[in-house]
């Protein structure tokens, strides 16, 4: 069996210092990199690129909104077709540092309020769909089982590929708990590796409720920027390696 791990790294802006990228570049087989929208300066991203190739670590577009100050977790009404301009802008932008890092990016996934948002939000799902097809159709798109931009991705004829958060929590709707509501992250390395492997095994995760909830995922997450987040990414990784289960990127596959 082969499961993608990724993590959201390049988020570090200036002075300001977010997650430890090397470390995480040591764990994980695919970097979702942010584009400079949501955080990222032109240092940290070619720095987070060139780790990820000098590691063979595939990097994939972190598009979020046009959001510094908030980290990109608002909402932001943006008409969709202003949406599909500063997505195809951030590609672009992330493609041309991957390029003179000896990589390039391989998949688009949305971050923060943009990411819940398309869960939804069909207007705006369809407007990262449309980007991506524009810039380039052979990009995968990355998100949540069932989401409106899945499916708007797989209507458009570009590959889908479901992700399982291993830190966050989950309502029994199978969506995640928001940031604000008790439950919504864990931090206990032996419970999110535990959580993990029953996902791969039995394909259910407990809901907050206590109830199981059905996720089937072939890349699972692990939050860069979370307390700890090193020590439960290498915890992850280590217990699917335990039971036999291949860390490999979901472009590999």
């Amino acid at each position: 069996m082969r499961i993608d791990l990724n993590s959201d790294l390049g988020e570090s802006f200036g002075r300001w210092q977010l997650g430890d990228d090397e470390a995480m570049l040591e764990v994980v087989s695919s970097a979702n990199v942010a584009c400079g929208f949501h955080a990222g300066d032109a240092t940290t991203l070619r720095r987070t690129c060139s780790g990820a190739s000098e590691r063979g670590v595939v990097v994939g577009a972190q598009v979020g909104y046009r959001d510094l100050a908030g980290f990109g977790r608002r909402f932001i009404d943006v008409p969709p077709n202003e949406l599909i301009d500063d997505i195809v802008y951030q590609l672009g932008a992330l493609d041309g540092i991957c390029r003179v890092s000896g990589t390039r990016i391989r998949y688009v996934k949305p971050h923060g309020a943009l990411y819940n948002a398309v869960v939804h939000h069909e207007a705006q799902a369809e407007a990262v769909v449309a980007a991506v097809a524009a810039y380039d159709p052979s990009l995968p798109v990355l998100g949540l089982p069932g989401s409106a931009l899945l499916k708007a991705a797989e209507s458009a004829g570009l590959r889908t590929v479901r992700e399982f958060f291993a830190d966050r929590g989950y309502t029994p709707a199978g969506t995640l708990v928001p940031r604000t509501s008790p439950g919504a992250l864990l931090h206990d390395p032996d419970e999110v590796a535990q959580r993990v492997l029953r996902m791969v095994g039995d394909g259910v995760v407990p809901a907050v409720d206590g109830t199981d909830v059905r996720v089937e995922a072939e890349s699972i997450c692990v939050h860069g920027d979370s307390p700890g987040a090193v020590e439960l990414a290498s915890a992850v990784r280590s217990r699917l390696r335990d039971a036999g289960v291949e860390i490999v990127s979901f472009v590999e596959a």
